[in-house]
């Protein structure tokens, strides 16, 4: 499926969608080269699931949690790391018991394409906007945003 985002504010609803069907042990797979929105869609995703506070990208700190929301939610951008062995030495395991976890540069970590729960969106810059190219895992199909 192909979403269209021509501004923050398309952005901003897709975030909403996403959150409203988002569970525990579902996995938002975001990808797209440098600016291309994923910690912008993040953000959206976060604030929509009730965040008040600021949302940092977790670029450097690799791994934000929020276990206030619901459902409790692990925010990771895997661009630093360098070999997939390197998620297992993060603990990702852990941060993600009972919550749901938005994945940025999910190929550096081996992707997640493979997990039912896992909604993989590309995001492409078109113009000033964006294009989100949204596939669903198993257990997104009756809830797709």
């Amino acid at each position: 499926m192909i979403r269209d985002l021509p501004d923050l504010a398309a952005m901003d609803a897709l975030g909403r969608r996403i959150a409203a069907q988002l569970r525990a042990g579902d996995v938002v797979a975001l990808s797209g080269g440098l600016g291309a929105g994923k910690t912008t869609l993040a953000r959206a995703v976060i604030a929509a699931l009730g965040h008040r506070g600021e949302v940092p990208s977790p670029t450097f700190t690799i791994i934000e949690t929020y276990d206030a929301l619901e459902p409790p939610l692990v925010h990771a951008d895997f661009y630093r790391l360098e070999t997939q062995a390197e998620v297992g030495e993060l603990g990702l395991d852990e941060y993600r018991a009972g919550a749901a976890l938005i994945a940025e540069w999910p190929d550096h970590a081996g992707g997640f394409a493979q997990e039912a729960g896992c909604l993989s969106i590309r995001l492409e810059t078109v113009g000033e906007g964006r294009r989100a190219i949204v596939e669903p895992g198993a257990d997104w199909l009756g809830r797709l945003p």
